[in-house]
């Protein structure tokens, strides 16, 4: 392999590594706080973090360039006080990699976290342990299978995350070809040794997730 048929694998790999950064905090908080809090309008959040699950993809990459392209909302902010361009960028890969890969985060992680026996909660609060302390001293070490594998298939989202990609960051080659797309341009070319690649290098690294999300379900950890 040359060093052009190995940068679509490494830049797949930051950006799902990056995305993962940002959704998988972000998401086991807003599965902690679905699991253990009752608000006004809670089903309303609900819904906003199942919308990237329903959503095309190309949709989720339009709403993206209406937000952060240079005639959105936020990319003309961005751009005139940071001097960042957002769209067509390593950047716009990892923002749509983390919408797309935050709703398995959120609905993987909060019934593991929904599980953890109430009486743990109870003790803990009466051992004068806070919101933040109860998460990571009790919630998160009881439900640790649930949350690594809420983890494990954001990871495995971000890197497969192909539509939302092309219509943010497009197909530059050197700059944001990734896997996906760059599977598809080899496909759309003709060349079919090199579509053979990442399809291979996909599958693999989507197996070993499957096995990896296999193992820590409830049924093996209750073995």
């Amino acid at each position: 392999m040359t060093p052009v048929d190995l940068f679509p694998i490494a830049l797949s790999l930051r950006v799902a590594a990056i995305a993962l950064g940002i959704a998988g905090p972000l998401g086991i908080a807003i599965a902690w706080v679905q699991a253990k809090r009752r608000y006004p309008l809670r089903w309303v959040v609900e819904a906003l973090v199942l919308l990237p699950l329903v959503l095309p993809p190309s949709v989720i990459g339009y709403f993206l360039l209406v937000l952060f392209g240079r005639r959105g909302v936020l990319g003309p902010l961005l751009e005139g006080a940071l001097g960042v361009r957002f769209v067509f960028s390593p950047a716009a890969a990892v923002m749509a990699s983390t919408v797309v890969a935050l709703p398995l985060v959120v609905k993987t992680a909060q019934p593991a976290i929904e599980a953890v026996p109430a009486e743990l909660t109870q003790v803990g609060r009466s051992l004068g342990l806070g919101p933040l302390a109860l998460l990571f001293r009790v919630t998160l070490p009881v439900a640790y299978r649930g949350v690594l594998a809420a983890l494990v298939l954001g990871f495995a989202r971000a890197l497969g995350e192909f539509g939302a990609t092309l219509m943010v960051a497009g197909n530059i080659p050197g700059l944001t070809n990734t896997m996906p797309i760059e599977l598809f341009t080899a496909y759309q070319g003709g060349d079919d040794a090199r579509a053979g690649i990442y399809v291979a290098v996909l599958t693999g690294m989507s197996l070993a997730v499957a096995l990896v999300a296999a193992r820590l379900s409830p049924r093996e950890a209750a073995a």
